[in-house]
């Protein structure tokens, strides 16, 4: 029988370390096939390696733990781990989706590893309960830190236009490329630090290289090798979608 494979997401390195070492001892028999410290990486890893469990930490830059898990296929077993929040946990509990509270403890890690042990080769329970209870959550109408104006150069020019007037960023070489329906800048701040201000219901990405305003996509486009592109509105170019992201256009 070959042995259960697990990935391990967690963005603090201490956190991260303090896991692997856990499970090392506990689960002596498992491989742990990739740590990762970014949520993009993480889904990459997720998407191309297919282990048997997956322990997400819910925030981490670039994609959170729940992003990271909706594009999880039906064999692997996602554990979430969490520093406390009462409304989470109760998400979590509504679902049969595991949990562990930050700092792990050995205990209850132990209790995880158990249930993975009966769950492993059978399909995983669905994520769609914790995540319908997490969206529920309150929010407060103003995101902390978010980006309401780009300002970028065109040339020798500086342009200003609103947020809402943008329909993808691209990185090219050392800047990234903002582009409006009629009009486009470069600027400097790199995509991973764009990603924290910019409301995730509104803006995906697609891409190491591509976040796109999701109600501005056209069209899907599959190219003669399968891999995806699309098309926003008021664009002519075709941008690519990356397998890892390809979850996100999945048929209704």
């Amino acid at each position: 029988m070959s042995r259960p494979r697990a990935l391990v997401a967690e963005d603090e390195e201490p956190q991260r370390v303090k896991l692997r070492e856990l499970l090392e001892e506990l689960w002596p028999e498992l491989e742990i096939v990739a740590e990762c410290d970014d949520g993009l990486e993480a889904l990459e890893a997720m998407t191309s390696l297919k282990p048997d469990a997956a322990f997400l930490d819910i925030r981490m830059p670039g994609l959170s733990g729940l992003e990271i898990a909706q594009a999880a296929g039906p064999d692997v077993h996602v554990v979430f781990t969490t520093a406390y929040d009462e409304y989470a946990v109760r998400a979590f509990e509504r679902g049969a989706i595991d949990y562990l509270l930050k700092p792990v403890s050995r205990d209850r890690l132990a209790t995880s590893i158990a249930r993975l042990k009966e769950r492993i080769g059978s399909t995983a329970p669905p994520i769609g309960p914790v995540l319908e209870a997490l969206q529920g959550r309150p929010r407060s109408n103003a995101r902390l830190g978010a980006i309401r104006w780009i300002t970028g150069s065109a040339g020798r020019v500086t342009k200003m236009f609103g947020i809402e007037e943008v329909l993808f960023f691209q990185a090219r070489d050392k800047y990234v490329r903002v582009a409006t329906a009629e009009d486009e800048v470069q600027i400097r701040t790199p995509l991973r630090e764009l990603l924290e201000t910019l409301d995730p219901e509104e803006f995906w990405r697609i891409h190491r290289s591509v976040i796109v305003r999701a109600a501005a996509i056209h069209r899907i486009e599959a190219d003669g090798d399968g891999a995806l592109q699309l098309r926003v509105r008021g664009r002519d170019e075709l941008l690519p979608v990356s397998s890892a992201f390809q979850y996100r256009f999945r048929p209704m």
